[in-house]
């Protein structure tokens, strides 16, 4: 059916931010669970809110375990079938962080009711076509009338419960690999505010990233048996590295001169450009954070930046990195090696560096 055209006001230009930067900080939200309590809950929910994962896991019969994770957010791009796909790459990750096989989405929406019906099936097209290159089906949803759009998933997937990605599973003398270049939040910042770092060709190639699905990346890693890995999104590099160096009782390192960057990010962090969120992430990781005085500040900005559907930060054993490596490079996935876990010593507690 043709529909008629109607002007379409830009949607970046309905929202005052965009992406996982809009997400609830991370220390807000830690202080918010924390008022909850403790809680029993079923044996077969093995992944929940206490340690917190990418998604819920729970058993159904021995050797298959549900995923079930949503998430949403307003438009940080003003094409529609680019949002949609971004939202829906984002939502999906959190199965592929787990190792978990995609089964079907529901989408969750909100748009004014003035937003023209053509930008709305956009959004929900371009949704249904990254559902689909994820092996999935988007099988229905709720829409409410707000006047900030939004937009997102709840995703239901299936894995073995022995083949699951934790945020938990990190072990002293891991490698810490990164599948995605950081940035976007910088980027997405950048350009709201006309900064000639955040160039045409640098924010495209931004989008390009955060519209890739983390499917190859997990699949390889669920293959290669390795036990820890979470995606890096809104709470930032350092932020999600923290959420697994408490789940492993560990310590990560990183290496600031290692971390990959996205054009033009760095120069924008110089410029003093940071989202809102990224001062969120600076909070939740203050009292468990050390920091090597002689780092670089833009690469101290980096680390704390909101991501948006960003790649996965795993934790890997020495003796399966290089196959690791060689196997991602052959599914067409980059990789870095951007820094270690570490025992934590007697007395302290888990935490992550920055090292220079």
């Amino acid at each position: 059916m043709n529909l008629p055209f109607v002007e379409a006001p830009s949607l970046t230009s309905l929202t005052s931010s965009g992406g996982c930067a809009a997400k609830l900080g991370a220390d807000i939200l830690a202080q918010t669970l924390a008022q909850l309590g403790a809680e029993d809950v079923p044996p077969e929910l093995i992944a929940g809110l206490n340690p917190p994962d990418d998604a819920a896991v729970y058993v159904v019969a021995p050797g298959l375990a549900i995923i079930g994770t949503l998430d949403f957010f307003p438009p940080l791009v003003d094409d529609p079938w680019t949002f949609g796909e971004i939202a829906a790459a984002n939502a999906l990750s959190d199965v592929f962080a787990m190792g978990g096989r995609v089964l079907f989405a529901l989408s969750i929406a909100a748009f004014p009711e003035e937003l023209p019906q053509q930008t709305m099936t956009a959004i929900l097209a371009g949704a249904r076509a990254k559902v689909r290159e994820a092996g999935g089906t988007l099988a229905g949803g709720h829409t409410i009338r707000d006047a900030e759009p939004k937009y997102g998933l709840a995703v239901i997937g299936v894995a073995h419960p022995d083949e699951l990605l934790r945020k938990g599973g990190a072990g002293p003398d891991d490698v810490l690999v990164l599948t995605r270049a950081l940035g976007t939040g910088l980027l997405v910042a950048g350009r709201r505010q006309g900064h000639p770092a955040a160039s045409a060709a640098a924010f495209d190639a931004a989008v390009d990233g955060m519209r890739s699905l983390n499917r190859a990346a997990a699949e390889v890693l669920v293959a290669n048996r390795v036990k820890a890995a979470t995606d890096v999104t809104g709470f930032g590099l350092l932020g999600h590295g923290l959420e697994m160096a408490r789940g492993s009782g560990t310590r990560f390192i990183f290496e600031a001169s290692a971390l990959p960057a996205l054009d033009g990010a760095l120069d924008l962090a110089r410029a003093g450009i940071e989202t809102g969120g990224a001062g969120h992430n600076r909070r939740f990781v203050a009292r468990s954070f050390g920091l090597d005085p002689a780092t670089a500040a833009e690469l101290v900005t980096l680390a704390h930046d909101p991501q948006t559907s960003g790649g996965l930060l795993a934790a890997i054993e020495p003796a399966k990195l290089a196959g690791v490596e060689e196997a991602l490079a052959a599914a067409g996935v980059s990789s870095w090696r951007v820094g270690r876990v570490e025992a934590v010593p007697d007395g302290e507690s888990p935490g992550v560096v920055l090292d220079c």
